[in-house]
């Protein structure tokens, strides 16, 4: 029997802020959304645009950690499997859902949301303060280039 293989490698920003929910034997499931873009140029040399949306699922710890650490507009690797479920609406019509199944999710964004009981929110302002606090103090001006004030 021939090998065969169901995989999805996506890289694009959450277009809503993950939804945790939990099964009744207490499995937990997250579920989000991913807006992937793509840009080409016709022949007559139009630019053209085109967003594609995503339904994303992930499950047990990952689905607790998506929904930790994941927000709206965030930037975001995922891979996974395509999965389609089929059932029926209170309409008696047949209905389907095309989604992806993650097992890997990467943030690819530079800043991480702080957490309140780590801390982290709290350490940042006070080493800002610090940096401040020295170039006040500090008579001749700095060699030293911070990255905040790099342009790009």
């Amino acid at each position: 029997m021939a090998k065969s293989l169901n995989r999805v490698q996506l890289i694009g920003n959450l277009t809503r802020d993950p939804e945790l929910r939990y099964t009744p034997n207490g499995t937990a499931v997250c579920s989000f959304g991913i807006a992937t873009n793509r840009n080409w140029t016709t022949d007559a040399g139009e630019k053209k645009d085109e967003a594609e949306f995503h339904n994303i699922v992930s499950w047990n710890k990952l689905a607790e950690l998506c929904s930790q650490f994941l927000l709206k507009g965030s930037k975001v690797f995922v891979e996974g499997r395509l999965a389609t479920r089929t059932w029926q609406g209170q309409d008696g019509a047949q209905r389907n859902k095309t989604e992806i199944v993650i097992s890997d999710m990467i943030l690819l964004d530079g800043k991480k949301p702080a957490a309140p009981e780590t801390g982290e929110a709290e350490e940042k302002p006070k080493e800002e303060k610090k940096e401040e606090g020295k170039e006040e103090s500090s008579e001749e001006p700095s060699e030293e280039v911070a990255p905040d004030d790099i342009p790009f």
